[in-house]
């Protein structure tokens, strides 16, 4: 099939057609990102290329001929199918591009995955990556409902029924308020003690909470929580107004303790606060291509992380 001769340019079709919407040559110009003395031109092109006098100017502003919103009207379909048929394209190219889903926990997510993913983008410029964000049991039941093809947790042990791979240990810390009386004791804060205290807790499901209330329960039933919260965010905004002791990452509470707007208690060293940050993937289909590669280059970062200098 041929295009017969004359049949107008898609582009000066769309400009025409905002001629007729907005009024102006002037306007129609902006909004296509044009001169105005280009978009004239363009329209007395077409309107050679069609032997049609097509638009009047006038100073008040620029109407459509007859013929001009006739052409406009025969257009409107072929513009339509035009935006439709570049939709079709786009969809196409989105679906060929290869494409990796990720869930993660929330520390994970926010202060691991970016590093892990930057470099992942080295090598695999193309790949779209979805990446969710849960607490490591949401993360753990994703993975074995297929809703991600690689989850990253933490915790003290590795998921149930999940394949996995210990990338990095994360190290966890009580802290305070400057003004708790925990911030100025000269004793080492025992493991009885800690448990014995109503702390802030993350919600259940959290693999921080796991950690603690495992490492606590060997010396009796932790005491009540003095708050459950949601967040990182969150449970150290109320350990900064004093209301109760944390254990959290010093990932995140990091620049609090440099800022000194919080306060590290030291641990006897019976107590060992520690977790795992683990891949996970379902057992029937373990990491291949860029989710392999993930995992590869995010447990070398970690291990280069923590290598001494």
């Amino acid at each position: 099939m041929s295009l017969p001769p004359g049949t107008p340019d898609l582009e000066v079709l769309d400009l025409l057609m905002s001629v007729a919407e907005l009024g102006s040559l002037g306007a129609a110009a902006r909004r296509h990102g044009m001169s105005q003395p280009a978009a004239s031109m363009r329209i007395s092109a077409l309107e050679r290329r069609l032997n049609l006098r097509l638009v009047d100017r006038g100073r008040t502003g620029s109407v459509l001929t007859d013929a001009g919103q006739t052409v406009v009207e025969l257009g409107r379909p072929v513009l339509a199918a035009a935006v439709a048929l570049g939709e079709g394209i786009a969809a196409l190219r989105h679906a060929a591009r290869p494409s990796l889903r990720v869930v993660a926990s929330t520390t994970i997510a926010d202060h691991r995955i970016p590093h892990w993913l930057n470099a992942l983008r080295k090598i695999h410029p193309d790949l779209a990556v979805t990446l969710a964000v849960a607490n490591s049991r949401q993360v753990a039941a994703a993975v074995t409902d297929r809703e991600a093809a690689l989850g990253f947790v933490e915790g003290p042990h590795p998921p149930t029924g999940l394949g996995s791979r210990v990338l990095a240990a994360d190290e966890l810390v009580v802290v305070v308020s400057p003004t708790h009386p925990w911030a100025t004791r000269r004793r080492a804060l025992t493991a009885r003690e800690l448990a014995d205290t109503p702390l802030l807790w993350r919600e259940k499901g959290s693999g921080t909470r796991d950690t603690v209330w495992q490492t606590l329960e060997i010396h009796g039933t932790p005491a009540p929580p003095a708050a459950e919260l949601g967040s990182a965010a969150a449970i150290l905004a109320t350990a900064r107004s004093g209301a109760a002791p944390a254990v959290v990452s010093r990932l995140i509470v990091a620049h609090e303790l440099r800022a000194g707007t919080l306060h590290e208690v030291r641990l006897a060293d019976s107590i060992a606060l520690a977790r795992k940050f683990r891949a996970i993937w379902h057992r029937r289909t373990p990491p291949e291509g860029p989710a392999a590669d993930l995992v590869e280059l995010a447990a070398r970062i970690e291990s280069a992380r923590v290598r001494p200098r």
